[in-house]
């Protein structure tokens, strides 16, 4: 637990993560976190991979390759819920101006780097159009984000989620921590994700439904982006699950370990993520349609996300259980996977559109295509991790350790 609450989130690990300057460093990571993060990451890449590049055995998981994301919100509500829950406790507050220069330097160097590139050199833009460079520059663009205008650059929509959690929940850590119980936490978060269930219902019935009784269904997908996947108030799921979690484990560590052991957290995770898919696939009014499945059926949309944000949320706490057995059995790759994660995430998109260009898109098929696509990509988030992340957290480093 104590080890888990130094990683910085889920999707940016720890600037030395790929330094082999000590063991006490590389024993410092928790593999639990690091392959759901190393997951998280490798699905994402997949669902935005086309499938004629797509290997066959790979095809029915990439259907369900968004799912990565929603993996990245519960690390990320875990991992910050954990930092914040354990500073108010050792202090009794929150440093607010240090939280917001550790997000800074972690989140800002690589992201306007890469937007940089995106608005200086349209040839790297992976669709045709985007949106305004300022929607991203101030991390507003998941909001009316519709990608019959612009879809380049999409993937920075949860990047803009998760700033707006960076930037509200330290400061409701600071202002609840001495009037709520635990209990209270888990009831201003378990009251967050149901007001999300409604708010999703309400707009698929006086929206999207409307759009798909009318047979409009490509308008009635790009309005189920805009106003239900993309918004920061329609995907609390993940993160609040994440804070709740972290406030049981800190807080009520006896109480997790007698009610929710590995034997019991890790099948009733696995099990509530594929309830959670199966009700994704049931297409209802749009059998026979091509559109995503995460839109093809209202129940999914409006109890799936939790749903699944609930499963990786058990499957996490009992990987973090379980951390002295994946110790002896480390899963190849997954910390450098992890460490990267960020960059690849960031650069992923651009750098296939660029593979396509270079190599022809119809050279790109099969297990040829997807090989470039793999190596490129992580070529690519290599040189931005080591120019400006590993770069960025360093000076991190020495400016905070100055300041204090």
């Amino acid at each position: 637990m104590t080890t888990i609450a130094h990683s910085d989130s889920a999707y940016f690990p720890s600037a030395r993560s790929l330094s082999s300057e000590t063991t006490e460093k590389v024993q410092s990571r928790a593999v639990g976190p690091d392959v759901l993060r190393s997951l998280a990451i490798l699905l994402v890449m997949l669902v935005h991979l086309p499938v004629e590049a797509t290997p066959s055995l790979l095809v029915g998981v990439r259907t369900y390759g968004w799912l990565g994301v929603d993996i990245f919100f519960v690390l990320s509500g875990f991992l910050i819920g954990t930092q914040l829950f354990k500073e108010v406790s050792r202090t009794g507050g929150v440093d607010l101006k240090a939280f917001y220069l550790r997000r800074a330097f972690r989140i800002f160097p690589a992201f306007f780097v890469v937007l940089g590139l995106y608005a200086i050199f349209p040839v790297l833009r992976d669709a045709p159009t985007m949106q305004s460079v300022w929607s991203f520059a101030t991390f507003t663009v998941n909001f009316d984000f519709d990608p019959r205008v612009g879809r380049g650059f999409s993937q920075a929509w949860s990047l803009c989620v998760e700033e707006h959690f960076y930037l509200v929940l330290p400061l409701l850590v600071l202002l609840l921590h001495r009037r709520i119980s635990m209990g209270g936490t888990l009831l201003i978060a378990g009251s967050m994700v149901i007001a999300g269930m409604i708010l999703r219902y309400a707009i698929w019935e006086n929206q999207v439904g409307v759009l798909v009784e009318a047979g409009k269904l490509r308008e009635a997908f790009a309005v189920y982006l805009r106003d239900v996947y993309y918004p920061t108030y329609t995907r609390l799921d993940g993160l609040m699950v994440g804070v709740m979690l972290a406030a049981a484990r800190f807080f009520k560590p006896d109480l997790c370990k007698r009610y929710a052991p590995p034997r019991v957290a890790l099948p009733v995770g696995v099990a509530l993520v594929v309830a959670a898919l199966v009700l994704f696939s049931i297409r209802g009014p749009l059998e026979g349609t091509n559109l995503f499945l995460v839109f093809q059926a209202q129940l999914g949309t409006v109890a799936g996300f939790p749903l699944i944000s609930i499963g990786i949320g058990f499957i996490l706490g009992a990987m973090l259980d379980l951390e002295p057995v994946l110790r002896r059995w480390p899963v190849p790759g997954a910390a450098v996977v992890a460490a990267l994660s960020y960059s690849l995430y960031l650069t992923h998109k651009s750098v296939f559109h660029l593979d396509r260009l270079i190599f022809g898109e119809e050279n790109l098929q099969g297990g040829f295509g997807f090989v470039v696509y793999l190596v490129t990509s992580f070529a690519a988030a290599t040189v931005l991790w080591f120019c400006v992340e590993r770069t960025f957290l360093l000076l991190r480093d020495r400016f905070l350790s100055f300041g204090r």
